[in-house]
């Protein structure tokens, strides 16, 4: 059965704290997984939370600050010591190869496993890989450093409609016939289905508000955003390249979003549930979580 889940690993922001640790988040997509920016401590909480390195198939970094990034030296040294079979790619912003190179080369190992590397650059939405399960693609934010989002998109499917499909007696052997072939006898494939929108996921990261921003949030299903600041506290934000919640809840709104996750939280706040009340009462009325270290959110069921 294909599971399809963000798996979240670590929520603070700048420094881990008693009750949250550097950033890291592992999105479950069927049978591949995709870790996207592995900080400090993401291989104890992977323990943790029951992952492994083999449900690693890609790493994404947004950017090369420390709490987006200093777990991947010993996330990269796990996927050699445990000899992962299967294909692993990395990508990153490519102004931060001269980061990415020390991070995997920090310390003295055995290197088993050949990790690709997909290094991003460019503007609007780079397309970083095709596979039959989705299109991966990255888009410039706007942070001291450079940083890019990211954004997964499942091709659109098709749902066979049982009741035309009687009235023009195509059964059997024949469903599928007609689902590869797009006619037959006559039937053609707009008649006995419709469309299936392919899910969209994003993770956007330490940014302002940007049009990359509004670009990886469009229409998704499941958008990860940071909030590190809380409206207030507007200005802060801008200084230092990042979103408040309620700016968060905004995009979310604008963008069709049907299941936002709040993110990256400064140590500043003792109440994590005004993220939730800001970035509703910015008009976002889909759904809402706050994340917390080790929590599994879903993605929404389709349309």
């Amino acid at each position: 059965m294909s599971v399809r889940e963000l798996v979240v690993l670590g929520t603070a922001s700048q420094v881990p704290t008693r009750h949250r640790n550097h950033n890291g988040y592992l999105l479950r997509w069927d049978g591949e997984g995709l870790l996207f920016d592995p900080g400090e401590g993401t291989q104890r909480q992977m323990l943790r939370a029951g992952v492994s390195a083999h449900d690693v198939d890609r790493l994404c970094v947004t950017h090369f600050h420390g709490d987006h990034s200093l777990g991947l030296a010993g996330v990269i040294q796990r996927i050699n010591l445990d000899r992962v079979p299967h294909r692993v790619t990395a990508h990153y912003p490519a102004s931060g190869q001269r980061y990415y190179e020390r991070l995997a080369h920090a310390t003295a190992f055995r290197e088993t496993v050949a990790i690709a590397r997909g290094p991003v650059e460019g503007d609007g939405l780079v397309t970083l890989a095709e596979t039959p399960a989705y299109t991966l693609c990255a888009h410039r934010l706007s942070h001291p450093v450079e940083a890019y989002g990211y954004r997964l998109t499942e091709p659109d499917g098709r749902t066979m409609l049982p009741d035309r499909l009687a009235a023009h007696g195509v059964a059997g052997p024949d469903v599928g016939r007609l689902l590869r072939d797009g006619e037959l006898r006559g039937v053609r494939l707009d008649d006995v289905s419709r469309v299936r929108r392919g899910q969209r996921f994003a993770f956007v990261m330490d940014t302002r508000l940007c049009d990359g921003v509004h670009a990886l949030a469009d229409g998704c299903d499941l958008l990860v955003a940071e909030s590190t600041f809380l409206d207030e506290d507007a200005d802060l934000a801008a200084d230092f390249g990042h979103l408040t919640a309620g700016q968060a809840g905004a995009v979310a709104r604008d963008a069709r979003v049907r299941h936002l996750v709040l993110t990256h939280f400064s140590q500043r706040y003792d109440d994590p549930a005004a993220f939730g009340r800001q970035a509703r009462a910015a008009g976002f009325t889909g759904e809402i979580t706050v994340a917390a270290d080790l929590m599994r959110v879903p993605l929404p069921k389709r349309r």
